[in-house]
């Protein structure tokens, strides 16, 4: 599975939970870190949790298992690193603080559309 089909599945099992505003920003050239981000917001923390917990869910289905996260326990971002996409799971304020879609304004971005063609 390529970085950008785990991104895309990661906005999925996001969405699946009704995530809001699903961002992927394309980090290739731009970060020696990742080649993804996958951002994406909810209303209260456990929501957070819960769209944090489908989308390692749905990736451990496919054999995908994040080496790093953090914020689980606080909730408000809740960070998901699979190297080479990192998956940010936040409450709207925090979202709107942090700002990354304007931190990394370089990066290609693409929103989110569920394919209903299944």
């Amino acid at each position: 599975m390529g970085t950008k089909d785990i991104a895309k599945k990661i906005a999925a099992a996001a969405n699946d939970k009704k995530a809001k505003d699903i961002l992927l920003l394309n980090m290739e050239g731009l970060s020696p870190v990742t080649d993804f981000y996958v951002i994406c917001s909810a209303g209260n923390s456990t929501l957070v949790k819960a769209i944090a917990d489908n989308i390692e869910d749905k990736l451990a289905e496919a054999g995908v298992h994040p080496t790093h996260k953090e914020g689980y326990a606080d909730a408000r971002w809740v960070l998901l690193d699979y190297g080479d996409v990192v998956a940010h799971v936040f409450l709207e304020e925090e979202r709107d603080f942090y700002n990354l879609e304007q931190l990394w304004a370089d990066a290609p971005s693409e929103s989110f559309v569920e394919n209903t063609d299944d």
